[in-house]
């Protein structure tokens, strides 16, 4: 590879530790709950782990917190080729490169990400520019919203077969062209030597946020072929009703659990009585719900020892923290005495291994390994956490 383009998100995956399920629409109330952005700190991930393999290729991105703070802090010397226009009503046919006079080097532009307000355009517009310039691959940062941006100007593009791939900072994540970790998608990019057809997807936040997954099939693209991209999400039919009743019964009434999203966490809960909030993290002790539908911080809050994690794997990708409930954080985890994971054996035939993507390595670290899944009321299975 020679060239690439890369834009970043700013705001994605803003919305998961506080409870939103995404922040397609909620950015204001993600920032009143006190939401940090993650998808900058993750394109340094990704672009860090590029340059370590590939500290020559030439790339190509949009100003400030679109991607060039982060990939001059990898080590790279951009070629910014498109800034965010103020007057959204003129994104649509913003110019896709910056001016002559522009020097790409000055960084005193407001670029706070906890603040940049960017749109779907720019991450377009940026995209346009990316393919004039004959890249060899697009590389975002983002979530399915993201992807979706990306996918619909590479179909504007007839003929055009440059690939995409994607670093994974959103909440939700559908599409199968993310990799599985931004190191990840670092070493692919750096690497690949060919590109196959894949799914992107997206669901409806909305709805989502009420319980009901809309998912859509919405562009099928070109994306690196690696082992370490996802694949897409699966939804498992399978009766989790043993597995549900043999854990009700050996529930700890001292402890503290902590359940995570999903149906077979969700039925388990219903087995102790409890009416689990549609695809959140409730917390529970003793007969006694102390949050529903809870951010990260009113976990914390109520989180006494001892305490357990309760989570189930993502169907057809297997990530059993990172996708869909960030609000169980590092913070939470370190809390935990106990991780329980949870799958009907059908869910786990449809899964090479798990994985994990906290945002803290030291977590995910201590994470990886063998790992005993319950499957039934009294059966188990092991499967590693890669």
């Amino acid at each position: 590879m020679d060239s690439l383009g890369v834009v970043v998100n700013p705001i994605a995956g803003m919305g998961g530790r506080v409870g939103l399920k995404g922040t397609d629409g909620k950015l204001e109330e993600a920032r009143r709950r006190g939401a940090e952005p993650r998808a900058p700190e993750r394109a340094r991930e990704a672009l860090r782990s590029l340059h370590r393999r590939a500290p020559g290729v030439t790339v190509y991105t949009a100003a400030g917190v679109m991607g060039e703070r982060a990939v001059r802090d990898a080590g790279y010397e951009p070629i910014v080729v498109y800034e965010p226009t103020a007057d959204d009503a003129d994104l649509a046919d913003a110019t896709v490169s910056v001016d002559a006079d522009t020097d790409p080097s000055d960084t005193s532009r407001p670029v706070d990400p906890a603040t940049a307000e960017t749109t779907a355009a720019d991450t377009r517009a940026a995209v346009r520019a990316f393919l004039e310039r004959d890249v060899d691959l697009v590389l975002f940062v983002g979530g399915d919203g993201t992807a979706v941006d990306v996918a619909d100007v590479l179909e504007e593009s007839e003929g055009d077969e440059t690939p995409m791939l994607g670093v994974p900072a959103g909440v939700k994540i559908y599409s199968s062209v993310f990799a599985v970790t931004p190191a990840d998608a670092g070493r692919i990019a750096a690497e690949f030597d060919r590109a196959a057809d894949r799914e992107v997807n997206d669901i409806d936040e909305d709805a989502y946020r009420e319980g009901e997954v809309r998912s859509q099939l919405e562009a099928i693209v070109p994306v690196p072929v690696a082992p370490d991209v996802q694949s897409s999400k699966q939804v498992s039919s399978g009766s989790v009703d043993s597995l549900a009743a043999g854990f009700a019964r050996e529930v700890d009434r001292e402890r503290t659990y902590v359940f995570g999203p999903g149906s077979t966490v969700g039925a388990i809960e219903r087995e102790l009585e409890i009416d689990p909030s549609p695809l959140g993290v409730d917390v529970w002790r003793d007969g006694e719900v102390l949050a529903r539908d809870a951010a990260e911080s009113d976990i914390l809050d109520v989180l006494e020892a001892p305490a357990t994690i309760v989570v189930s794997p993502i169907g057809g990708q297997g990530f059993v923290f990172g996708r869909g409930n960030h609000q169980i954080s590092p913070a939470v985890i370190e809390r935990a005495d106990e991780i329980e994971v949870v799958a009907s054996g059908e869910k786990l035939d449809g899964i090479d291994a798990l994985h994990v993507d906290t945002d803290d390595e030291a977590i995910d670290e201590e994470l990886r390994g063998w790992l005993r899944v319950r499957t039934g009321r009294f059966t188990t299975r092991l499967v590693k956490v890669v």
